[in-house]
């Protein structure tokens, strides 16, 4: 008996052992390809890095599954590569570059991922980025808009959305159109910026811009994020009194920046904001009749959708990922394009090699629906040249669009209506 029962538990000890191994190999044989995201999910701007971290769920979602009815690239397939399933690793930087940098080591070192898609802040970007470069691993940069980035010569670093650079001459032509078209006699420029990578290169390449085009900078503001007062940053531009204002605000900075001019009763007559508060919808709505005239920049809202009609179905997936649910915005829609962009050249690549898929992203121009510009296509360094962006103004809590003229829908106003009389 005793024979019997040894030779029934070595029995079950083989048949558990087989259970496992082959739960072991199904496992192995897994197609996963892991992607780490690396944005502000908590901290002073962590609203806009959970729609940036919702908009890479949307793409992911997309890019598993099939969804025939939806016009972006690899929509109709399901996963890439024959068959791989991205599985994406969140972490949470809290807008602190060393905090950045550290996640950036441990997605790569500890939990494996291929490459990173982040990280909104460009004073995140720009660490996170090294960590990747120096693993030669990719890094595919959705909305930070600091132009120093894409000027290091990195070769694993890739950035969709417009820089500050090009934002200023854009503002700065949409000034010279007012001039000479409207008669607006603006002549004296003032900048008011974060003290940091960003909105120190915004200032730098706003300047830039301003002198090139034979305007006079008066008025040179910088402000620590998340301060709790911007009484005396607005009483310095009070009394410069420059007739335009460009802007480097994020989050709630911006709508402090914003009811700090109502309460002191001062207003420039034009103000243009870089990527930032100004296009967030959730900020817009805050601040109401408030926000209403100020312009700047924008990449996507809603009032662009006639314009770029694949987002809408990938938008109602993006909002069943977003509490509460709302639409892309400027910033969001470039990470989901970013993650489009790096499947996409993976697939194109047929391998997982970081270096073929580096050298394949830079070789072709790539389909980007979601992109204002319809294309992505990358100079050495990583941006990508493709990029738009149009004027918008708000007014009644919507983006108008009014520059350049064939994608306008709307005329400007100006001077900024004063506060008493709006």
């Amino acid at each position: 008996m005793k024979r019997q029962w040894s030779k029934k538990v070595l029995a079950l000890v083989v048949v558990l052992l087989f259970v496992g191994l082959a739960g072991d190999v199904a496992f192995s044989q897994e197609k996963v390809i892991k992607i780490g995201t690396l944005f502000p999910l908590t901290g002073p701007v962590a609203l806009a890095g959970q729609r940036c971290k919702a908009a890479v769920e949307t793409a992911v979602e997309v890019i598993n599954n099939s969804y025939p009815d939806i016009k972006v690239p690899l929509a109709a397939q399901e996963g890439i590569l024959g068959g791989y399933k991205i599985v994406l690793v969140h972490a949470d930087h809290q807008g602190k570059p060393d905090i950045g940098k550290t996640e950036a080591e441990r997605l790569f070192d500890q939990e494996g991922v291929y490459a990173i898609i982040g990280s909104y802040n460009s004073a995140v970007t720009k660490p996170a980025s090294l960590v990747a470069e120096r693993r030669k691993k990719l890094f595919m940069c959705g909305c930070s808009s600091s132009a120093e980035l894409t000027k290091r010569g990195m070769k694993y670093f890739f950035r969709m959305a417009p820089t500050d650079e090009t934002e200023s001459q854009e503002f700065v032509t949409f000034v010279k159109w007012l001039n000479e078209t409207k008669g607006a006699n603006l002549k004296t420029f003032g900048v008011i910026y974060e003290n940091t990578e960003f909105g120190k290169h915004a200032a730098e390449e706003a300047k830039k811009a301003i002198e090139a085009a034979g305007f006079q900078y008066i008025a040179d503001v910088a402000f620590n994020p998340g301060a709790t007062n911007l009484n005396s940053e607005v009483q310095m531009l009070k009394g410069k009194n420059p007739d335009v204002v460009f802007g480097a605000c994020l989050g709630a900075d911006y709508i402090l920046w914003v009811r700090t001019m109502k309460q002191l009763a001062w207003l420039p007559k034009v103000c243009l904001n870089y990527c930032s508060g100004y296009q967030d919808p959730i900020i817009a709505q805050q601040l109401g009749p408030d926000g209403d005239y100020f312009m700047g920049t924008t990449g996507y809202s809603p009032e662009l959708a006639e314009l770029m009609p694949a987002v809408a179905p990938v938008e109602e997936i993006y909002k069943t990922k977003i509490d509460p649910p709302v639409p892309f915005d400027s910033d969001s829609i470039q990470e989901a394009v970013a993650t489009f962009v790096l499947a996409q050249a993976i697939e194109k690549a047929g391998t997982l090699d970081p270096d073929k898929v580096a050298e394949t992203l830079y070789a072709n121009e790539w389909e980007s629906p979601l992109s204002l510009g319809g294309k992505v296509a990358f100079a050495p360094g990583g941006q990508n040249i493709k990029a738009m962006s149009v004027v918008t103004q708000l007014k009644g809590g919507e983006y108008r669009r009014v520059f350049p003229l064939e994608l306008a829908n709307s005329d400007p106003v100006f001077p900024i209506p004063s506060w008493d009389k709006r």
